[in-house]
């Protein structure tokens, strides 16, 4: 939704200033300055990147349109589950948590966080290492460098798609360029016609820079920019889940281990301990 409004007013503004000092509204209408712009950013988008990126860079449009994946709530969910985690652990041992792991759709624990339970990759992440531990793993230093690993590999999957939308962002004022200056050359064989006609034609031309500037840091550039917002969140939610499980595996207890996890967050998404507190305590106890 953000995305829209900000690109309706970047339209409005734009158009709104250019008609509101005087301008013709049709000499922007350059199709073909425009197919040079889009179609040339998009053979290089091509070209620049493997289709694993393409089809993720398609895809992550409609993470755009969605907006900010991870609020207050979103992380208030996920701290009352790894409470509940920790919990079960603590009173009837690390096998109690081997069902939940390997059954997850049939989980009467998971059932109760249904904002986690549909995230797929926190979901891997979550029982990948919850697993560790039913097999015996207690080494917090070794685990935390794996988590560390498997972190950075998601994060570098995910900025691939940010980058793609950013280098694109960068060439489209070249290719702007490219555009006027065909169009001068093409100007240049109607040198003999009438300066209206001249005047016409290089207006044309010209149109090729304002486009491609305009797309690139009013449309493309943005998108970039909020993908990489998308993605530093994301990261963080696999962050705050790893700082509880390596806090409970250092033997701190459940309440502990989450106050770890909650402190992982940022300001703007971190619930209050006492929001935290009063979640947890309403929870049912955790079953085997």
């Amino acid at each position: 939704m953000l995305f829209i409004v900000g690109a309706l007013l970047v339209i409005a503004c734009v158009i709104g200033g250019y008609l509101g000092a005087g301008g013709h509204l049709f000499v922007l209408w350059q199709p073909f300055e425009v197919l040079i712009i889009v179609g040339a950013g998009a053979g290089g988008f091509v070209i620049a990147n493997p289709k694993p990126v393409l089809v993720r860079c398609i895809g992550a449009l409609g993470d755009l349109l969605k907006g900010p994946k991870y609020t207050k709530e979103s992380y208030l969910e996920v701290l009352s589950l790894l409470y509940s985690v920790f919990k079960l652990a603590r009173t009837k041992g690390m096998l109690a948590l081997e069902t939940h792991v390997e059954n997850p759709e049939e989980s009467t624990l998971f059932e109760q966080f249904p904002g986690v339970a549909s995230n797929h990759h926190a979901m891997t992440f979550l029982r990948d290492y919850l697993r560790l531990l039913t097999l015996g793993t207690d080494n917090a230093l070794e685990m935390e460098t794996l988590m560390d690993e498997e972190i950075e590999t998601h994060h570098h999957e995910a900025k691939q798609v940010s980058d793609a939308w950013q280098t694109m962002a960068d060439g489209l004022p070249a290719l702007g360029i490219v555009a006027a200056v065909l169009g001068v050359i093409h100007t240049m064989g109607l040198i003999s016609e009438p300066p209206a006609v001249l005047g016409h034609s290089i207006g044309g031309a010209l149109v090729g820079t304002f486009m491609g500037v305009l797309l690139s840091y009013g449309f493309v550039g943005p998108i970039a920019r909020s993908l990489s917002n998308i993605y530093d969140a994301e990261t963080k939610y696999f962050q705050c889940i790893k700082a509880g499980i390596l806090a409970y595996v250092q033997g701190y207890a459940p309440a502990v281990a989450v106050e770890f996890a909650r402190k992982a967050l940022t300001s703007n998404v971190r619930p209050s301990f006492y929001e935290v507190e009063e979640a947890v305590q309403a929870l049912p106890t955790p079953q085997a």
